[in-house]
């Protein structure tokens, strides 16, 4: 067996009604001063009003920043860091969504490093510590409350990220009660972003791939496969959310530790360019990523094909593979999301460039199973248009 590395969060605390036991983390982590990074979005749907009420009963003061957007610009994270600063912030909590965790995770670096954030974007150019953090979100998608990683908007339309150790939280909650007001076509989109973590950390061409991420990210398609469909039609379902939680966190472990490719790497500018949710970006060019993959890891599809789907276990590997291929493609329609990038108002003479900005990714796409060219991102990019 190669060597590898498999890091993750310390505690994970997980059930309906789990945010409760801030109160307790107020004391043993976060400190008596906490800033609470969020959206404007989750404060107004009263989701962070329980964080809040079990931090003041663990005797916490309190500072809230809302100003966190998708895909935040690095003008958000200074703010953020500044407020913190002025503060006097002993711990950070992030609760919302991906974007959220991610400026936690850099709001808590930031506010003790003296590093300055256009050092740090790549892969392990951390040198500082961070205050303590908890994170607890409130989609089951991004996997964010596990992962080392925070994505930033630079400029006008690029992303970077920051990739280090360091930003690993000291607690992630996972309660579903936070989950039970998502829409149908944000579960549907945030699920199929944690399933296409589970794929492409299997898969991954990383030297860093390892048997840990493998099962986990298998165990994360079962729940993910399971439930998806049950929390989008059914949205108060508590179990089922609970699953799809579990299963984001476990393919956000996975992908932690044997990174994603080319899905992610062609998703990232169509979010950039033309504000398409990170999920939904995923989601439009998973199935054609996975055709183009399938000459060189059709073994690993087939082997991943019962884990979403059940009925193809006794099937042999060619139509495992068909099966798993075909039934990401359908995924989405049953669903009710946009499969073409035409849906989403992407013009086909915008391609070209998306293609160019795809190609920018290289922390990504030197994990992806197969090389990605310019012209090969063209043609995927062509096929879902």
């Amino acid at each position: 067996m190669s060597t590898f590395t498999f890091a993750t969060v310390p505690q994970i605390i997980a059930g309906p009604g789990c945010i409760t036991r801030l109160s307790e983390l107020t004391k043993t982590r976060l400190g008596p001063r906490v800033m609470v990074i969020s959206d404007d979005g989750v404060v107004k749907a009263g989701l962070v009003q329980p964080a809040l009420t079990s931090l003041a009963d663990g005797g916490a003061e309190i500072s809230i920043f809302t100003g966190v957007v998708a895909d935040p610009p690095d003008a958000i994270i200074h703010a953020a860091v500044a407020q913190a600063i002025g503060f006097g912030a002993t711990g950070v909590l992030g609760i919302g969504g991906g974007s959220s965790l991610d400026v936690a995770k850099l709001v808590a670096l930031l506010c003790k490093s003296d590093e300055a954030l256009d050092d740090i974007y790549g892969v392990g150019k951390v040198s500082g510590q961070r205050l303590p953090l908890v994170l607890v979100p409130t989609t089951a998608g991004t996997g964010s409350e596990v992962t080392p990683i925070s994505i930033v908007t630079t400029g006008a339309y690029e992303k970077k990220g920051v990739v280090s150790p360091v930003l690993l939280p000291d607690a992630a909650l996972l309660d579903a009660e936070l989950t039970l007001g998502l829409p149908p076509a944000v579960t549907a989109a945030t699920g199929i972003d944690a399933m296409v973590h589970a794929i492409e950390a299997f898969t991954s061409a990383s030297a860093n791939n390892n048997p840990v991420s493998r099962s986990l990210a298998k165990e994360a398609l079962r729940l993910l496969g399971a439930n998806l469909e049950i929390a989008v039609m059914r949205g108060t379902d508590l179990a089922a959310r609970q699953a799809m939680l579990l299963g984001a966190m476990l393919a956000g472990q996975a992908f932690a530790n044997s990174p994603v490719a080319a899905v992610h790497a062609l998703a990232y500018p169509i979010g950039g360019r033309y504000h398409v949710a990170h999920g939904l970006s995923n989601s439009l060019v998973l199935p054609h990523v996975l055709r183009f993959n399938a000459t060189v890891c059709g073994d690993a599809y087939a082997e991943l094909a019962p884990c979403l789907f059940p009925h193809l276990g006794p099937a042999g590997l060619a139509e495992r593979l068909s099966g798993f291929v075909e039934g990401l493609a359908i995924l989405p329609v049953r669903l009710n999301l946009p499969v073409r990038l035409r849906d989403v108002g992407i013009p086909k003479d915008g391609l070209p460039l998306l293609a160019e900005s795809a190609m920018e990714q290289t922390r990504l796409l030197v994990n992806n199973p197969r090389t990605v060219s310019l012209w090969d991102a063209t043609q995927i990019y062509e096929a879902a248009w």
